[in-house]
């Protein structure tokens, strides 16, 4: 296999997430696991986080020892190969461990800096989200496209919250001025199924500030390839400062009601 069979690392992948993905459900099963915190008090994480982390690492390892792995949990391994696995053992802890539909695990291939596969897989909505940059985006096996709605104040707009207690009140100062002109806001709680929402047209569009390259990976290239425009309020690629993903008809208008408001509240 060559760094650049992208079909090649998509069916690793999204082998590997079916096998974290069934790890995690099983651990449902279980008494309540045991909870740490991270970066603030309602940041959490799991031994199912890590448990799941593990396992993506070692099949991953197995399979390709010279790649790079980044994962939330705290893998940070350099490769040779240009292919560099970007890894969410759980994306949407908090509704994993409230047993809430709406979590998932995201594996994202990128070759030479750029993401080439990704996968989305969320085991209790039974939906595998994949993609192929320039292939298409699927559902379990199925073509998927964003939304064709053109009119903002019909669009149904899913967001995130940030764990940081002051970048929350910005964010729902800004969602306060938004809600006005969209039909409605829903907060799921996982940024990657958020994303491959956008794909399927589950939801018109997302913003949403403060993400981690394992956030928003695999969803970001799984939105792109189903039609949406995925970027920050700068016009560059989904960061930590933004991630905006819409249909090219709503994109501009909702991204410049985003920048109004954020700046309003800065």
């Amino acid at each position: 296999m060559t760094p650049t069979d992208s079909a090649t690392l998509l069916e690793l992948a999204t082998s590997v997430a079916a096998e974290a993905a069934a790890l995690i459900v099983e651990g449902l099963l279980r008494e309540r696991t045991t909870v740490d915190t991270k970066t603030t008090g309602t940041d959490m994480v799991t031994e199912m986080d890590r448990s799941s982390e593990a396992l993506i690492l070692g099949r991953l390892s197995e399979a390709r020892p010279n790649d790079a792995i980044l994962g939330e949990e705290g893998t940070d391994r350099s490769g040779s190969t240009g292919v560099r696995w970007i890894v969410d053992p759980i994306d949407g802890t908090t509704n994993y461990l409230y047993g809430h539909a709406g979590f998932a695990v995201s594996i994202a291939a990128e070759i030479d800096g750029t993401v080439a596969a990704g996968v989305v897989h969320d085991p209790l909505h039974g939906d595998v989200f994949t993609a192929i940059r320039d292939g298409g985006a699927f559902r379990n096996g199925q073509p998927i496209q964003a939304s064709s709605e053109t009119d903002l104040s019909r669009a149904l707009v899913a967001t995130g919250f940030s764990y940081e207690p002051d970048r929350r009140r910005r964010q729902a100062a800004v969602l306060g001025r938004l809600i006005a002109n969209v039909r409605d806001i829903r907060r799921m709680g996982a940024a990657s199924v958020d994303l491959c929402s956008v794909a399927c047209g589950r939801v018109d569009a997302y913003y949403e500030r403060g993400l981690q390259p394992w956030d928003h990976a695999a969803g970001a290239l799984i939105a792109t390839e189903a039609g949406a425009i995925v970027e920050n309020l700068s016009g560059g690629g989904p960061e930590f400062e933004f991630c905006l993903a819409a249909p090219p008809a709503l994109f501009n208008e909702l991204k410049s009601l985003l920048i109004d408001a954020d700046a309003a509240n800065a």
